[in-house]
């Protein structure tokens, strides 16, 4: 079984204490997102649990208890969202240098076989078109040349939960692009400049879930929970299934994700695992790190 930590919310950030005590008690619990009366109860135990992929933009609060998972005999790696995006639109997330940093000490402990940089959605608007993402994709690829092998891209899915917020920024002067991303002008040059790039410093890139076909750009359709990364990173063979509850284009291996909607405090405005912002620091206050379940 492969744990996710988490598509949901970002556990490595914001509920570190409550995954080292879940570990030590060798079980969690996580109720049915949309039946709460159903719970499943997850081992894990090491010998049950054939890897780990952690999602996160901040590792800061889970690097000292990664010789912990070590020792345990935790497989793990690291999917690592670094984007360079304006405050408008992500309000909260680490600074840039900073998460670079963060990023850097998690690839010295574990190499850079097992951290994948995803930069990722990629937001196209009026002030985030093809040179600003270029550019910053550039800078971030340059630092993060030695500590990491992959990079995953994928293009803003919108949906209905975050359409309200993103009204609110295009009131505040940041109007993302109208026309559907597979006959986007800009989309050419945007994804073959990201090649380029990543290339020119020795990092494949891969794409997330697109419906839209980027190969001919020169991104092959990857998966986040990837049974042959596993392999190469660890020596750990998986089941090759693909999960049936993600996306038709989701190339992701089956996976038990132990987080819960509602409960990051990032606050991206485009996030599809948050309806309410108010609510998801309202959980995450009521949050005890000492039971079974991320949230009651």
């Amino acid at each position: 079984m492969i744990i996710s930590a988490s598509r949901r919310t970002d556990i490595p950030a914001f509920y570190t204490p409550w995954l080292m005590n879940r570990v030590r008690a060798g079980f969690c619990t996580v109720p049915n997102p949309f039946n709460r009366n159903q719970i499943s109860h997850l081992s894990l135990q090491p010998q049950d649990v054939a890897g780990i992929v952690f999602w996160t933009r901040n590792a800061r609060p889970l690097l000292a208890h990664l010789p912990e998972l070590d020792a345990r005999g935790y497989r793990y790696y690291f999917q690592y969202t670094i984007l360079d995006n304006p405050r408008l639109i992500d309000p909260k997330t680490p600074p840039l240098e900073q998460a670079i940093d963060t990023l850097r000490a998690v690839a010295e402990h574990v190499g850079p076989q097992r951290v994948i940089w995803r930069y990722d959605p990629i937001v196209l608007s009026n002030v985030t078109g093809v040179a600003y993402h270029l550019d910053r994709y550039a800078a971030i690829a340059e630092q993060l040349a030695s500590c990491t092998m992959r990079s995953v891209i994928s293009v803003l899915d919108r949906y209905k939960k975050s359409e309200t917020r993103l009204r609110r920024v295009a009131e505040q002067g940041i109007t993302l692009a109208e026309e559907p991303v597979d006959v986007w002008p800009g989309l050419p040059s945007l994804m073959t400049g990201l090649v380029r790039i990543a290339t020119a410093q020795g990092i494949e890139i891969v794409s997330c879930a697109e419906e839209i076909d980027l190969v001919r750009y020169g991104v092959r359709p990857g998966k986040c929970i990837d049974d042959d990364f596993f392999f190469a990173a660890s020596g750990v063979r998986v089941s090759r299934a693909k999960d049936a509850h993600q996306r038709a284009a989701c190339g992701c291996v089956v996976s038990r994700d132990i987080g819960m909607y509602d409960s990051c405090l990032f606050g991206c405005q485009y996030c599809y695992a948050t309806s309410s912002f108010a609510r998801a620091q309202s959980q995450h206050a009521r949050h005890d790190p000492l039971a079974s379940s991320l949230l009651a």
